[in-house]
């Protein structure tokens, strides 16, 4: 096939993912401890209407992961995602698109290792949060350091945990709405007006509450890092990103539908503490022992996996960036079993520092982290519709014939997804939670652009004469 990358060739990845571990890590990496703990601070912009956002920007989300899969069906290589942006938008958006998406990752990984140590304080109050950090950044490389196929294995019943769990609180609410639940009325759908209607901070609110709710479905993307190790890329990978989308759009409009249904909307917690969860309020009310407790556990777990899956991606990224030639050629080696062990040691070093900033800077240093990370991730997004315009178009010219998954709609589908995305982009100023994105991911984007061509001339006369001359006959 025209076109085809080094990545694509050698990456010396092995393709040892299962159907069902591509999907569930798809699941893992983009829930996090946002459903359980941090929807609060989407309602209490919002209020019930939240529900609304949750639609909109899983319709967004839907689109991508068409999208995404429509290209990786055709080209399954090393890379995922950002060697398709660079294949079709050329080399600097793929070198920006990797590069502000391993620093946004890393900079999530880093928050939810810090998640993960408090969480581990609910039960040890007077545990230092540096011991459970280190060990459990230590648990999460050594399972990363394994072979690819037992990250798959660990990653697969990690995420069931968080799946189950959201699956029961769904069901046991619904049944409480209409059913009611023992010493319990039903308690209907009342709550949904009764607290200052329906939309008691207005439209504009749901859309600023877009901002914090889009950051929720971001991950869909990184299913298309699981290609070069997949099986059957051709078959798991666009399955996975369609199921995983629709997963979480029916986990969290059902999810919030439940919550703001049951509880008011303006006392439902945004003060992240695992005590004050809408998940524990509505386990205490059936009864369940120890409810607060459990909630912690699968929070844990939710942490855990996420930050899990990110250090996979985060590992493949760099790898990928190696083989073309914008990272050092070192992070390109791979282990005896096939992980990029090199890779991962980067990695493990941006960990530490956001671990380091989270704790030691939280108030100054991390927010604009935050900022970047939401930046970078909507900026992918971006770049990911851009490519499949590109894609779409360089196919028919070529005569060639259409992927066998299709993004319904397209090009309108992408152009209005393009232009949601960039609005939601546009919005984050104006968010007190996200007003550093633009301070922090565009002065990072510049300096990115410069490395890019500082790279590209200094590794013109290092490159593999194979790569090279591959290359040239495209």
């Amino acid at each position: 096939m025209a076109q085809e990358t080094a990545p694509a060739r050698q990456s010396g990845l092995r393709r040892d993912l299962s159907g069902r571990q591509v999907g569930m890590i798809a699941i893992g990496g983009a829930i996090g401890t946002g459903l359980f703990l941090g929807s609060g601070l989407a309602i209490s912009i919002a209020g019930p209407a939240v529900i609304i956002a949750y639609a909109v920007a899983a319709f967004a989300a839907l689109a991508l992961a068409y999208a995404l899969a429509e290209m990786i069906v055709v080209h399954p290589e090393a890379g995922g995602f950002g060697a398709v942006v660079q294949r079709y938008l050329g080399g600097l958006p793929g070198f920006v698109s990797r590069w502000i998406y391993w620093a946004a990752q890393v900079v999530n990984i880093g928050s939810e290792v810090i998640a993960a140590g408090l969480y581990v304080q609910f039960w040890y109050p007077q545990l230092p949060l540096w011991m459970p950090v280190v060990a459990f950044s230590v648990l999460m490389l050594a399972v990363n350091f394994a072979a690819v196929r037992f990250f798959g294995e660990f990653e697969y019943w990690f995420a069931m945990i968080k799946v189950v769990t959201i699956v029961v609180f769904i069901g046991l609410g619904v049944f409480y709405i209409f059913f009611g639940l023992p010493g319990q009325q039903p308690a209907g759908v009342g709550a949904l007006t009764e607290h200052g209607g329906f939309l008691p901070n207005g439209l504009g609110a749901v859309w600023l509450a877009l901002t914090v709710v889009t950051f929720s479905y971001l991950g869909t993307e990184a299913v298309s890092m699981t290609a070069a190790e997949s099986r059957n890329p051709g078959r798991d990978v666009p399955r996975a990103a369609r199921g995983m989308v629709l997963r979480l759009a029916l986990f969290y409009v059902l999810g919030m539908l439940v919550v703001v249904s049951i509880l008011p909307w303006n006392e439902v917690s945004s003060s992240g503490d695992v005590t004050e969860s809408p998940f524990v309020r509505l386990f205490s009310m059936v009864g369940i022992p120890a409810a607060a407790g459990i909630m912690n556990f699968v929070v844990l777990t939710a942490a855990l996996s996420a930050m899990n899956t990110n250090l996979y991606i985060t590992a493949r990224m760099t790898h990928s960036l190696a083989m073309d030639g914008y990272a050092p050629k070192w992070f390109a080696k791979v282990s005896g079993n096939g992980v990029p062990r090199r890779a991962l040691v980067l990695s493990a070093a941006g960990l530490a520092l956001a671990a380091a900033l989270a704790v030691f800077a939280e108030n100054s240093a991390f927010p604009m982290l935050l900022g970047l990370a939401l930046f970078g991730a909507l900026v992918t997004w971006l770049l990911i519709f851009a490519s499949q315009l590109v894609f779409r178009r360089r196919r028919a010219k070529e005569g060639l014939p259409p992927s066998p998954v299709r993004l319904p709609g397209a090009p309108v589908t992408t152009v209005l997804a393009m232009l949601f995305v960039l609005a939601v982009l546009l919005t984050t100023p104006f968010t007190e939670q996200f007003n550093t994105a633009w301070k922090a991911g565009v002065p990072f984007v510049v300096v990115l652009c410069i490395a890019y061509y500082v790279v590209r001339r200094r590794s013109s006369a290092e490159r593999d004469p194979e790569i090279e001359s591959a290359q040239s006959s495209d």
